[in-house]
């Protein structure tokens, strides 16, 4: 489930406020660099501040979008980049849906956000989307539990290009310091699980038998 948006390219991201906060940024994405697994920091609007190397190659095959990159904004790829399903596996119920479901919240709390009006007006000009959002979410919701809207401590699957991960999973820890959630910022880091590989097993026994010897 992607969908093409007919929306614009969302606005620069303004800077923080004080040296003090760009600095601390700065030395964040350092500190980044450095975790093994995809990790990225954004808004509430899911507009992407910060990603580690990990993240950009995950997602290195997507193809160029005008408003659905996911290095700009996480929530928009998900939902709306053609390409989504290529890394994101099981793309409509494990991400589209689950997605959904915490944009929904975040609208609730941030209603007059003008980032997350654009995206509502995306999903509503598609009628298949906007069926998901209004009726398939609210069903989907009470099949699994107002806990859907948690992203922290889930575990979704993932199409990985390096042949050494392939498909397998991830477990989404977010994991905020108190400096980063001040300046209104969320990490989520997507903790790779080894694949899951058949067990090798012991060569089969030749069909052929000792014939013992007639006595």
């Amino acid at each position: 489930m992607a969908f093409q948006a007919g929306g614009q390219r969302p606005a620069p991201r303004p800077a923080p406020a004080t040296p003090e906060a760009q600095a601390y940024l700065q030395d964040y994405a350092t500190f980044l660099e450095a975790v093994p697994f995809p990790s990225l920091v954004v808004d509430h609007r899911w507009d992407v501040v910060l990603t580690n190397g990990a993240f950009r190659t995950l997602f290195a095959g997507a193809g160029p979008h005008p408003t659905a990159m996911p290095g700009d904004n996480f929530l928009r790829f998900v939902l709306f980049h053609p390409d989504a399903s290529a890394v994101l596996g099981e793309h409509e119920s494990s991400w589209c849906l689950p997605m959904l479901a915490h944009f929904a919240a975040t609208l609730e709390r941030y209603g007059h956000d003008h980032g997350l009006q654009a995206v509502r007006r995306d999903i509503a000009q598609d009628p298949i989307m906007e069926a998901a959002y209004r009726q398939g979410l609210p069903h989907w919701m009470r099949a699994v539990g107002v806990e859907a809207v948690e992203h922290d401590g889930a575990v979704r699957p993932v199409h990985h290009p390096d042949p050494r991960w392939g498909a397998t999973e991830c477990r989404i820890v977010v994991e905020t310091p108190r400096a980063l959630d001040q300046l209104g910022y969320t990490r989520l880091t997507l903790v790779l699980r080894e694949p899951h590989r058949p067990p090798r097993t012991r060569r089969a026994a030749s069909h052929l038998r000792v014939v013992p010897a007639a006595g």
